[in-house]
């Protein structure tokens, strides 16, 4: 019932994945137009967007949305928000986001003296695949009788996935609270003006009611 009457090929979905329909700057301003219209007090919105930058420095993919909404539900912050904000992670920042964490948790972990130094787009990507391969073999190895092989995992392990987790937290909580003051004024002006424009708008209805109760009376 809800599905598409004309089903996407992959390489439109893939197309679309990494350049929306009417490209980012509209995505970018439908969110902005979302997370502007949220019932919700401009702190706790503020504090959402907070939650929602800083999980898309965290190495879980696929549930930084779950993962934003608990953060955001500890600081008291708007869960929708945060959802809707960790969409500042996408196709074409995650590499960079990635390689910040990554080059940041091998200084603070101390890996930089001791290898391996291929913290750039390949090699991140590369151990992703490989160890998502690895997890996929050893998942069927249960039901084949293969034999299980955990290196790539090992290694994603420790040098991308554990090295990702600590280094992302000082840059996901320098934009994150950047973005934090970027937003409480801009969501608290358009809050403001709402209203002001909705006062308006009842009082110019008050005023046409008064008119008309004026022109019936005798």
């Amino acid at each position: 019932m809800f599905k598409r009457r004309d089903r996407r090929p992959i390489y439109r979905i893939v197309a679309h994945a990494l350049w929306p329909r009417g490209g980012w700057a509209r995505a970018v301003r439908y969110i902005n137009l979302r997370l502007n219209r949220l019932p919700d007090p401009p702190h706790r919105i503020a504090r959402g967007i907070f939650a929602g930058v800083f999980t898309t420095f965290t190495p879980f993919y696929g549930l930084h949305f779950v993962t934003a909404a608990a953060i955001a539900f500890i600081m008291r912050g708007n869960m929708l928000a945060a959802v809707l904000a960790t969409f500042f992670g996408n196709p074409l920042t995650y590499v960079p986001i990635g390689v910040a964490a990554m080059k940041t948790g091998y200084w603070l972990l101390g890996m930089n003296q001791r290898g391996p130094h291929d913290v750039h787009p390949g090699g991140l990507v590369s151990k992703f695949l490989k160890a998502g391969h690895d997890l996929w073999s050893n998942l069927r190895a249960i039901f084949t009788g293969h034999d299980v092989d955990w290196t790539n995992l090992s290694i994603f392990w420790h040098e991308v996935f554990y090295p990702y987790l600590v280094g992302g937290i000082i840059p996901g909580i320098i934009c994150g609270t950047i973005c934090y003051y970027i937003s409480l004024p801009v969501i608290t002006a358009f809050q403001n003006r709402r209203k002001g424009a909705i006062k308006a708008k009842l009082a110019e209805l008050k005023k046409q009611k008064a008119a008309k109760a004026e022109g019936r009376s005798p």
